[in-house]
């Protein structure tokens, strides 16, 4: 095997410790091997060298490709322009590489440092920094043809050539090989190709035969069934033996050991060579070039004189890992590298004449400059429009997203800066430029200064003096649409951080935001300012609950003066707003001075499909109607009846209607007959028509049900079974099932059905009773198709002749519908007969009816005959009813499951009940409490009747009450909740929640009629 290039050889930067080892042929470069040659290279910074540089430098960038003007070679830097020149003038790069050793020939003609051992390497780096520099610009300006892309030629390695063919389509790159591979190419190239020594054959190399020539010696296999174990050890000089005539046995015996030193038990690497006998040498390695590491198969030379600590040295390779750390490279630190580079073309140019700042050591602190809520203080403060900007789109992300964190009192100037960029709105709609004086003595007569540390109490009277711009809302300019964008950030960032209760606390006391607030709430009624006035209403709805107004305040008379708005969003704040006002503090909301169209406003407003408006309304009112003073103004204003009417009406805004069953008797289950029933006519002459055991069957199912607690005895139910078909088949001439047979197929119809025997003590002692449990004789018997038969409860003397009705008992048969009942009850109990037209004659005899417990006729009394009649046919038809009750409810059951519906067990007795369910929440003991509209309503119902009673001098209006006589005698409370009293009752009795709120109003009204 030989090698035409040198790119296997050239693939490392330098021979391996154990190719050091060898000896070789004579290189062709350097006949002594110890010589070095002495570098030389250096780089002539001359005008053509700048130039090509430059244009190196451009050319490089424009194919988007790094470039190193000065790469490192060996122990000098390349100058590129000489290798450029070197090159093309032998050939070019696909030639010097089609060459055998000619790049290493060029490394040495350019005088680079190269010596036996470093030859490979130097020849490759100089090839590699060729293709990485020079090899595109060659194919550029030499060869004129365009090169490959960056891909397939920079980013590849030195390896191969042919970059003149080299296409996308055509080059595949080859997978790198691996380390063990790569470093045996290397070792075997740089010792056969290079002038390192090579190792000379051994006798156990010589008895194998060689596969390649004389001018590569290449590793040779290991012998059969011997376990091949390569020298891995780090590279040191052994100690000098005997002999140097003894490194071929030595190389022999440690690198093929023998299957009998394989098999002790000993480490490999302290074993003794048994095989060996006396005579034999043991040849210790040649003290020239030899480098060599530790071998786990070392064997001592001469076992006889070796130290037993030696032998039983044992080494550790518990050494901790070798942290690997990634080495820089442009593809990885594009940064670092362009920061050398500047440094360097810095250098170069002179500029840089100072050293650089040192880094600083880690750990040591670093002031890095202030952070994002301090840049953007100082940015809001600094007047700057860019960098007010900046400021206020974080802020509002700020606010947004950490507002539990961001608080004024951390940062003084915050508030102050936000009030005055919003105060700017005014300059955009009126003639005027806001200014705040903060030193407590402000110029009154200063129509735009406004007081910052008392507020401004006459604001809506400058405002109202403000003389207002034309402003085009539809059609803006840049700077004022930016404007209006900053404007609404600093608002929105106030209305987000004032939702913190601390921060609403702090800005409850910063007079001049109410300020802001009044001014804004008193802008034109245009689009680009809506979303600025929500804004301001949120700040008032949070700052509501820890401030005073009076009746006079401009902000009170603000958000009253909102209520005349047809904004649903600017009502809604604006009611909540004013009912939370002072909501946390002790003085007390009394709402004065409400004029009456708001009051009509509100009252309207009730009567929308609005939730969340009415439940506003309803708040103001309760908060309205605490106080004595304000009933009087608003009971004129909306009118008091309506008022009511539409407050009682909402005590079921939402309501649910429920129905409950309340079981007043429980259920209960019949006693099982001892006997079963007798089989109908016409169902006996049905079953006639069946064979056995299809008739057993149907009889069974008529007459019996199942009943898991039931038993019946085997004798009982045969002898049934018997007296209803045994006389008749006799007749018919038909034979009738067995009695084993009938016990048989009783399981067959009932699976809870199980034939027992039981063991009872009696007075004769212990006896047996054969039963069948699981089955129980029915009630009424049923039709084959589970319709039951219609029963005659006509009570029957117990013994002939005696007329007592307390000894009767019911008659047993049964009917499959009321005209056959009737026809029975007529004939067999009345007994009269029907004449030949088939029509009974009236007359009037001594009858009495004895049907269940009918009391109609409960002796002998004189009736007429169709009078009793008619009465009959009501027990009948009533009978036919209930049966027919009964099978509606079996095929019911049967539908929602398999298990038929139980005759034997009697529902309980119920009552329902309803009554109505209306909002309510769950209390810290899970306790319903009412909740919601109606909550809302009867409380303000039951302000309205505590506060109408306690009214001295209060006159109302009634026409109503007044046109029929009752006006001037009639109380005013008397007039308002007696014509919803027996409402209030019905609610009162239907909403358990509502109940006892509702009571304390009829209370308070029935006290003062």
């Amino acid at each position: 095997m030989s090698v035409d290039s040198d790119d296997a050889g050239e693939s490392s930067s330098g021979a391996s410790p154990r190719n050091s080892s060898r000896t070789s042929r004579p290189s062709n470069i350097n006949k002594n091997t110890n010589q070095k040659t002495k570098a030389t290279h250096t780089i002539d910074r001359t005008q053509e060298y700048d130039d090509f540089i430059a244009t190196l430098r451009a050319y490089h960038k424009q194919r988007g490709t790094s470039f190193e003007p000065e790469p490192w070679v060996g122990s000098a830097h390349l100058d590129l322009l000489k290798v450029f020149n070197h090159v093309v003038s032998a050939g070019g790069y696909d030639q010097v590489s089609a060459t055998t050793l000619e790049w290493r020939k060029l490394a040495t003609e350019l005088g680079l440092d190269v010596t036996d051992r470093s030859a490979a390497g130097v020849a490759y780096a100089l090839k590699s920094a060729f293709l990485k520099y020079l090899a595109a610009y060659e194919i550029l300006t030499i060869h004129k043809k365009e090169p490959p892309p960056p891909q397939i030629l920079e980013h590849e390695s030195a390896k191969g050539g042919g970059l003149l063919t080299r296409t996308l389509e055509n080059y595949t790159p080859k997978k790198g090989p691996t380390n063990a591979a790569r470093a045996v190419s290397v070792n075997a190239s740089a010792s056969e190709t290079d002038d390192t020594p090579a190792r000379k054959d051994t006798p156990a190399r010589k008895e194998t035969p060689r596969s390649g020539g004389t001018s590569r010696n290449l590793r040779v296999a290991p012998p059969q069934r011997v376990i091949f174990q390569p020298d891995t050890g780090t590279a040191r000089q052994t100690r000098p033996t005997a002999a140097p005539s003894q490194q071929s046995s030595h190389h022999s015996t440690t690198s093929t050991p023998t299957p009998q030193a394989k098999m002790t038990t000993q480490p490999q690497g302290h074993s003794h060579p048994q095989h060996m006998g006396m005579g034999q040498q043991v040849h210790a390695p040649h003290m020239g070039h030899t480098i060599r590491g530790p071998s786990f198969n070392y064997n001592p030379q001469n076992p006889e004189t070796t130290s037993t600590l030696v032998q039983n040295f044992e080494p550790r390779f518990d050494m901790a890992p070798i942290q690997m750390r990634p080495v820089e490279t442009p593809a990885n630190n594009p940064a670092e590298f362009e920061r050398r580079r500047r440094q360097d073309r810095l250098k170069a140019s002179g500029l840089l004449s100072q050293p650089q700042s040192i880094r600083p050591p880690p750990g040591a602190t670093v002031f890095e400059g202030p952070n994002i809520y301090v840049r953007c203080l100082c940015a809001l403060r600094s007047g700057i429009p860019s960098e007010q900007a900046y400021a206020l789109h974080h802020l509002v992300k700020i606010s947004y997203e950490r507002g539990d964190k961001f608080k004024f009192e951390n940062f003084a100037g915050l508030a102050e800066g936000l009030v005055g960029k919003g105060l700017e709105v005014g300059a955009k709609f009126f003639h005027v430029n806001w200014t705040i004086d903060y030193s407590g003595d402000p110029d009154e007569s200063n129509l735009e200064e406004l007081d910052g540390l008392n507020g401004t109490p006459d604001i809506l009277e400058r405002i109202a003096q403000l003389r207002p711009k034309d402003v085009i809302d539809n059609i803006q300019p840049a700077d004022f649409a930016d404007d209006m964008v900053q404007i609404t950030e600093a608002v929105l960032t106030m209305r987000n951080m004032v939702t913190l209760p601390e921060n609403a606390m702090q800005m409850a006391d910063f007079p001049v935001l109410r300020d802001l607030v009044c001014i804004i709430l008193h802008l034109p009624n245009v689009e680009s300012v809506v979303e600025l006035k929500h804004c301001a209403l949120d700040i008032a709805e949070q700052l509501a609950p820890y401030i005073v107004l009076d009746a006079d305040d401009p902000l009170y008379r603000t958000l009253i003066a909102q209520l005349h708005s047809t904004d649903r969003g600017a009502i809604l704040t604006a009611l909540r707003a004013t009912t939370r006002l002072s909501m946390f503090l002790g003085e007390t909301n009394r709402l004065p001075d409400v004029p009456a169209s708001v009051l009509q406003n509100i009252l309207d407003w009730l009567m929308l499909n609005d939730d969340e408006l009415i439940d506003a309304c309803l708040d103001f009112l309760y908060v309205y109607t605490a106080f004595i003073a304000n009933i009087e103004p608003l009971l004129k204003a909306v009118g008091a009846p309506h008022l009511v009417d539409h407050l009682v009406r909402l005590l079921s805004h939402g309501a649910r209607r429920i129905q409950k069953d309340y079981a007043t008797e429980p259920e209960r289950k019949l006693p099982a007959r001892e006997n079963p029933l007798p089989i109908p006519e016409d169902l006996r002459e049905q079953l006639l028509q069946m064979g056995e055991p299809d008739r057993c069957f149907a009889w069974l199912k008529c007459l019996f049900e199942e009943d898991p607690d039931s038993a019946i005895t085997q004798i009982a139910i045969w002898q049934a079974y018997q007296a209803s078909f045994s006389l008749h088949l006799q007749q018919m001439s038909r034979p009738m099932i067995n009695a084993a047979e009938f016990i048989k197929n009783v399981p067959h119809v009932f699976k809870e059905a199980e034939p027992q025997i039981v063991k009872e003590m009696g007075e004769r002692g212990e006896t047996q009773k054969f039963i069948i449990r699981g089955v129980r004789p029915r009630m009424h018997p049923t039709t084959t198709d589970g319709r039951e038969y219609v029963p005659c409860l006509w009570k029957t003397p117990v013994a002939p002749g005696n007329g007592r009705p307390g000894h009767r008992t019911e008659c047993s048969r049964h009917f499959k519908n009321a005209e056959q009942l009737y026809s029975h009850i007529i004939t067999d109990h009345v007994g009269e007969k029907p004449g030949a037209d088939g029509k009974f004659a009236d007359k009037e005899r001594e009858l009495y009816c004895t049907w269940g417990n009918c009391a109609r006729f409960p002796r002998l009394q004189k009736t007429q005959l169709s009078v009793f009649m008619n009465h009959i046919k009501t027990h009948t038809k009533a009978a036919q009813q209930k049966t027919a009750l009964a099978h509606a409810l079996s095929a019911e059951a049967a539908i929602g499951s398999k298990r038929p519906r139980r005759t034997y067990i009697v529902p309980p007795r119920t009552i329902s009940i309803h009554f109505e369910e209306t909002a309510f929440l769950r209390d810290e003991r899970q306790t319903a409490v009412a909740a919601g509209i109606p909550f809302s309503a009867v409380l303000v119902l039951r302000n309205v009747a505590r506060n109408v009673s306690k009214a001295d001098g209060l006159v109302l209006d009634l026409p109503d009450l007044a046109s029929e006589g009752q006006g001037q005698s009639a109380s005013p409370l008397e007039h308002l909740f007696r014509p919803v009293t027996a409402r209030l009752c019905d609610v009162m009795t239907k909403n358990q929640l509502l109940a006892s709120y509702v009571q304390q109003v009829l209370e308070i009204t029935r006290d003062n009629y």
